[in-house]
């Protein structure tokens, strides 16, 4: 609806509103078929004949205009319509209860009914409509004629209760009066004098029945009605109240009825009485009236409906010069702050009809568009401010869209930045009052979350509308598309000419600059997500057409922030290397040839010395990083805030060699430590010092942070200064602005900085950047499932298969083994504890019977992309669990040209493969014993039918060495003993010892004897040992004795070979007597005599015949004088004397002739006999 229009004060405002549950379409609908009756025969309603105009509004107008009701009362809707829609019965009574008292009428339209819907028994204001009904419009008519003629009642009803004193006195009291209810007013006067109420025809409201059967004068619609009528009626008004404001009143009724001629006569009436400056408005408000009347009476008598009361001059010929008289009127009077608003309203209303009326007719009139432009800013002003947000934007709407119809289209885009200026505010508004809304009605419920939904609807007018303004402005929004993603890019490729001749500037660059801006404020400002694309393409568009005239600052933000967030970075540490990249620096000594690798096994982690500089200097070096290889440092961040922090970009610092490191951003949570990993590269080799960390916040300035290494002489040095600093503090008082924190701290700063002194260098976390290394893999192996399951003392073999993946050879590998049974061993060994001869034990177990060993060569090497296979022998060792395989390699020999790495040192790397062994125990050996050989008298021939293993022709020079096994397991096994003596003939045993038995093994094993300086010497260490103390305390006699035992075991074990094979199987080991201990009667049973005595019987004389010999025993004859020959035979390896003694019994029945004792040998060499 258009409220501007001229002829607006003479048409009734008809409400119209939804009922129900009716759609918006639908509403529209059927409120266009009601809009159609846009006039009104007084016919219709009256005897006489002339036309009533409306208009039908779906909006009311703002509570706060409720002071126009009586100065403007065209200005409000003076009747509501509600409109519905029913499909059956049944639904009458929900819209009965939704319908609102003050809507006294309802128009209820049929859908959707078969049936026709009875109204019977419903309320009489609602009206039903049919379906199909097939004169509905004319019906529509009649109805809305009923409605006008209860307007008209109502209006004489209004006058009878304005003409009374009090009623009067009401209307007088203020410059805007409002009526009370009336309830609150007396009723009207019962005089004679009264006016008579305006006449209702077809219509009898219950309010005005008692008041219109007490006037007998009817008003009567003529030319004649004078002005003597309404000075007689002055007497029963008062003398206290002007009655030109009630004539006013009673002027817009006529003009609202249609009556003209009535309205024509009381407008003079009150223009003759508001000559006062508080009732100008009043004035000014007639004045508009009176103006409307000609246009009206004009436009009735071209339709035919009167005979026109003028002189043949055109209607409007004086219209302008009135009108000019009311914007004056209306600025005149000073008046309070609360009714300004109002005010601004009727002047800008009266000053927009009067444009419109010269606008229409403009073309016909030759009145120049520059008039109606000056008339036009009139409206335009500082006033605008005092109206609400809905009333401005209707001004300024309504002054745009007359701009636009006169062709001044730069004025008509300055109006529109204004109406986008209050729509912006009233969507900030909107929310603000929305979120206080919401916290009011929820409180405190922390339960309770709030989330606006705001509707986009309208944001494409609005863009639109930007668009325009800009455009008239000479700013081409449109420069930048947005388009799809999968749009064609070649039909884009010609449609953007950079040609200069068409970047020529256009208008003025401070206005365009300006206007680009507010359009950037209200795309943002918008709700919905199509708002950042907007923004988007509105910044570039002005980049595109307005970069000669925008600023660098406009551009783009040229300052950043500086980083505010204290100091975020905790630590930084070097991530451990994987072990198979760990590079591990050797001395090139290591690859000289040694003698014996034992020591490193029998010392293994700990050295016989309880300090040792070199190691320790060792272990505090800097760790080794491998060039163009990826490492990893970890980062400690802090958040001391109660929010997420959001740091745009982390990376590392560093000086030295190059560093390739890539930024990483990331959020670090609440109050809050949060662990970052940076990864890098050395791109050199040398030394790398991470000195801290570089720190960027979202749009702010890198800040460094320096992280000194945490190091004794960096605690010290923080201590010393935060002492200073507390010290420095306390030593002086500041007052006043002084006592600031930074005041004091650049004070405290200029005052020592001559007297510092120099404080220590700060250490920081240094690499050492070595060549490139090769990397090696296990590809392959033959154990399953990494477990080897062995026989105690089984011999066996695993494959490895090694394959270069790096593009470098690898020309040195040595391979090194541990197990469950070394750290043990070690550790015994390391304490001291055992005596010497458990240390020498120990040590043996550890040297020569290890479960993992290996055949050195050095001539191994693997080119890139190679692979090489590797052998290991395993030995069954009882208590083995685990083991390990560890292979150090290096690519040694290169060009020391092309790397610069030092002479002195090489650099490895280490692969290990961890197994799980299980060693089963299914031999015991136990009991061992050695015993004299037994002498038997045996004749020659059944010598030679004896074994060879068992009998030995020289009894004395032998001794027999036995052995109990048994068997644990559940398989059976061969045993065998071999001797292995020198310069003794090969003798082996072998015995299969059944599941669950015991068998004893017995051989023969020829006596020897060690020299006195082999066995005086001491107990050796295998390791290279300074010292061995010997926790027993042994004397001298019990040490050499235990010496003695121990040559004498070695040498026995020397001498002797065991070895098991499973019994029809291929598996086989060696079976370790080393757990036997060797007595005293077995050292005296294996230790050959220093003398051999051989003893005969010989008769006396030159008989040659022999002494009779049987079973080894002599039988001389009794009373027989013989001779008795002993030889004796040095048996030792130097020369000895000997003497002989001979021991005869019983003595007492042998005569002898010479000594028995200390009988002279002499001196006999080595092996000599006599």
């Amino acid at each position: 609806m258009d409220t501007h229009v001229f002829a607006s004060l003479a048409q009734i405002r008809v409400l119209l509103v939804p009922i129900g549950s009716i759609s918006q379409q639908t509403f529209e609908k059927y409120a266009s078929e009601i809009r159609t009756f846009d006039a009104i025969r007084l016919g219709d309603i009256a005897v006489e004949g002339t036309k009533d105009e409306r208009v039908f509004p779906s909006h009311p107008p703002p509570h706060s205009h409720k002071a126009l009701s009586l100065i403007r009362p065209s200005h409000f809707p003076l009747a509501i319509i509600g409109v519905a829609t029913c499909s059956h019965s049944e639904a009458l009574p929900d819209i009965i209860s939704q319908f609102n008292g003050a809507q006294e009428n309802c128009f209820v339209f049929e859908e959707g009914s078969s049936s026709g819907i009875s109204p019977s028994g419903q309320q009489t204001e609602l009206t039903i409509f049919p379906e199909m009904m097939g004169n509905r419009k004319l019906h529509i008519g009649t109805l809305l004629g009923e409605i006008c003629s209860q307007i008209f009642g109502e209006f004489g009803v209004l006058i009878q209760r304005l003409e009374s004193p009090i009623g009067n006195e009401y209307l007088n009291a203020s410059l805007l009066p409002v009526l009370p209810l009336l309830t609150d007013m007396p009723p009207s006067l019962d005089s004679k004098d009264t006016l008579p109420p305006l006449p209702s025809h077809n219509s009898h409201p219950e309010i005005s029945k008692s008041a219109l059967s007490k006037v007998t004068p009817v008003m009567k619609r003529n030319s004649s009605l004078g002005v003597p009528t309404v000075r007689k009626r002055l007497s029963a008004i008062g003398a206290a109240s002007s009655h030109g404001r009630l004539f006013k009143v009673m002027a817009d009724f006529f003009l609202l009825a249609g009556r003209i001629e009535d309205a024509l006569i009381w407008y003079t009436e009150a223009i003759q009485l508001l000559k006062s400056p508080l009732d100008s408005i009043w004035n000014a408000s007639a004045l508009e009236g009176m103006a409307t009347i000609p246009i009206l009476d004009s436009w009735s008598a071209g339709h035919g409906l009167q005979t026109s009361t003028s002189t043949g001059r055109e209607p409007w010929s004086d219209m302008p010069t009135s009108l000019s008289k009311l914007p004056p009127l209306l600025q005149s009077p000073s008046f309070r702050r609360r009714e300004l608003s109002i005010l601004v309203v009727l002047y800008c209303s009266c000053v927009l009809r009067h444009t419109s009326l010269l606008f229409a007719i403009c073309s016909m009139s030759g009145i120049p568009r520059t008039s109606i432009s000056s008339l036009l800013a009139q409206t335009h002003g500082s006033w605008l401010l005092h109206l609400g947000p809905r009333e401005r934007v209707g001004v300024l709407e309504a002054i745009a869209s007359t701009y636009s119809c006169l062709g001044y289209r730069r004025k008509e885009s300055y109006i529109l930045r204004e109406v986008l200026g209050c729509i912006l505010d009233l969507i900030v508004c909107g929310r603000q009052e929305d979120a206080h809304t919401n916290m009011r009605s929820f409180g405190n419920k922390g339960n309770v979350g709030i989330r606006l939904n705001e509707s986009s609807d309208g944001n494409d007018s609005i863009l639109r509308l930007l668009k325009h303004v800009c455009k008239v402005l000479g700013v081409n929004l449109d420069a930048i598309q947005i388009m799809e993603d999968k749009s064609d890019p070649r039909s884009h490729s010609e449609a953007d000419d950079d040609s200069d001749v068409y970047r020529e500037p256009f208008g003025w660059p401070e206005l365009q600059i300006g206007v680009v801006r507010e359009s950037v404020a209200v795309a943002e400002a918008l709700p919905g997500g199509k708002r950042f694309s907007s923004v988007a393409q509105y910044a570039l568009s002005s980049l595109k057409t307005l970069q000669e005239f925008l600023e660098a600052g406009d551009q783009g933000i040229m300052k950043a922030v500086e980083y505010w967030s204290g100091r975020p970075v905790v630590s930084i540490a070097l991530a451990p290397l994987p072990f198979i990249r760990l590079p591990i620096e050797k001395p090139m000594s290591a690859l000289k040839p040694r003698s014996s690798d034992s020591n490193a096994i029998l010392k293994g982690g700990t050295d016989p010395f309880l300090y040792n500089p070199r190691r320790i200097n060792a272990t505090q070096g800097k760790p080794l990083i491998v060039r163009n290889e990826a490492l990893e440092f970890i980062v400690i961040i802090q958040n001391p805030y109660v929010f997420d922090l959001e740091l745009q970009s982390l990376s590392l610092n560093t000086s030295g060699v190059p560093f390739e490191s890539n930024p990483t951003s990331l959020v670090v949570p609440a109050r809050s430590y949060h662990r970052v990993i940076l990864s890098g590269k050395a791109l050199a080799i040398g030394s790398l010092v991470i000195r801290g960390c570089v720190v960027q916040a979202p749009g702010g300035v890198p800040r460094e942070f320096v992280i000194p290494l945490a190091t004794e002489e960096e605690e010290e040095r923080l201590t010393h200064k935060r002492s200073a600093a507390l010290c420095e503090a306390g030593r002086f008082k500041y007052s006043g602005l002084d006592n600031f924190p930074w005041e004091r701290k650049n004070k405290s700063r200029n005052s020592g900085s001559g007297s510092s002194r120099s404080s220590k260098t700060m250490l920081f976390l240094e690499c050492k950047v070595i060549p490139e290394q090769p990397l090696l893999r296990i590809r392959r192996t033959t154990v399953t499932h990494g477990a080897l399951m062995l026989y105690d003392g089984e011999m066996s073999s695993i494959r490895i298969t090694f394959e270069n993946i790096s593009p470098l050879p690898i020309d040195f590998v040595r391979l090194a083994f541990d197990d469950s049974t070394i750290t043990p061993a070690q550790q015994a060994l390391a304490e001291g504890e055992l005596s010497v001869f458990e240390t020498y034990e120990t040590e043996y177990a550890l040297i020569h019977r290890p479960v993992f060993s290996w055949i050195k060569n050095d001539s191994v090497a693997i080119a890139p992309g190679r692979k090489v296979t590797l052998t290991i022998n395993c030995f069954g060792k009882v208590g083995c669990t685990e083991g390990t395989i560890h292979a150090s390699y290096s690519y040694i020999h290169r060009n020391p040209d092309d790397d610069g790495e030092e002479a002195s040192v090489f650099h490895t790397r280490q692969i290990s493969y961890p197994l799980m062994v299980t060693v089963y125990r299914m031999l015991e050996s136990h009991g061992m014993d050695i015993l004299p050989y037994p002498s038997y008298p045996m004749s020659t021939d059944n010598v030679a039918q004896s074994n060879s293993n068992l009998f030995v022709e020289d009894n004395g020079a032998w001794c027999l060495f036995s052995l109990d096994i048994t068997n644990t397991y559940g398989t059976p096994f061969e045993v065998s003993i071999e001797r292995v003596q020198e310069d003794v003939p090969w003798g082996e045993i072998l015995v299969n010892v059944p599941p669950g038995s015991t068998s004893r093994l017995v051989i023969p094993l020829k006596k020897f004897l060690l020299s006195d300086d082999h066995t005086s010497r001491p107990i050796p260490t295998l390791s290279d040992r300074q010292f061995v103390v010997d926790k027993t305390k042994l004397s001298d006699a019990e040490q050499k004795m235990q010496r003695e035992l121990f040559w004498y075991r070695e040498e026995l074990f020397k001498s002797l070979r065991c070895q098991w094979r499973e019994a029809g199987g291929t598996r086989y080991g060696n079976l370790s007597l080393r757990q036997q201990r060797l007595t005293l009667t077995m050292l005296e049973t294996i230790r050959t005599e220093r003398a051999g005595i051989q003893m005969s019987f010989v008769r006396s004389g030159d008989s040659t015949e022999p002494i009779e010999h049987r079973a080894g025993k002599y039988h001389p004859p009794c009373s027989e004088l013989v001779y008795v020959r002993i030889k004796v035979t040095n048996l030792t390896t130097t020369a000895l004397v000997f003497t002989l003694d001979v021991n005869i019994d019983p003595r007492e029945h042998v005569i002898h002739d010479g000594i028995l004792c200390d009988i002279p040998v002499g001196r006999l060499e080595a092996k000599d006999s006599k």
